[in-house]
């Protein structure tokens, strides 16, 4: 309730302007992009409580450490320790079996910083999970933010792609010069993500 709250004033006295093409009926991945400023955490938090998402996010294992922890994983945070990756996906699987709808956010395109690729984890997750791909934006351009279309994954990795840089090809992001081109390495190999 109180998120909820806080969500409208946000909205309410905002410059930008929430567009929900759906909400999540059931567990999702929700992409965060084009992911160019730390900002774009407070965008979500305000979608997701706004539209009455629960969400869970990954994030470094080192944001969780000391006064922070109980602050970040309150906020949806799980933490990620790179040396065991595999855990994340076992931990969403379970959640995913327990019957609870939620949002899981990945910002496939890194940490704020214009890199070559996007990382692909997001879509191992969908794929190992059954989960949809909802594709959540931040454009600067238009002032506009929040949830697109969400599409099943078909493991044909160039096709899927395609349909998510269609979607992004005119998103820029609050740093717009920061933006990744949503491509993934594994579209130049043997089509595996």
């Amino acid at each position: 309730m109180l998120k909820r709250l806080i969500a409208r004033l946000y909205w309410a006295v905002s410059r930008w302007t929430l567009i929900a093409e759906t909400t999540p009926q059931r567990p999702t991945i929700l992409i965060g992009a084009p992911h160019t400023s730390n900002w774009d955490f407070v965008l979500m938090l305000a979608i997701a409580w706004r539209l009455g998402i629960e969400v869970h996010w990954l994030g470094k294992s080192s944001l969780f450490r000391g006064w922070r922890g109980p602050i970040m994983r309150r906020l949806g945070g799980i933490p990620v320790d790179r040396a065991d990756p595999a855990r994340v996906v076992n931990d969403v699987v379970r959640q995913v079996h327990s019957g609870s709808v939620f949002g899981l956010v990945i910002t496939p395109d890194g940490t704020r910083g214009g890199n070559a690729y996007w990382k692909s984890g997001f879509y191992r997750i969908a794929r190992e999970t059954g989960m949809p791909v909802t594709l959540g934006f931040v454009d600067r351009t238009t002032m506009t933010t929040g949830l697109g279309p969400t599409i099943e994954l078909t493991g044909d990795v160039a096709a899927d792609m395609d349909r998510i840089r269609d979607f992004y090809a005119d998103k820029a992001g609050l740093r717009p010069e920061r933006r990744t081109v949503p491509r993934l390495r594994e579209e130049s190999s043997d089509g595996q993500a």
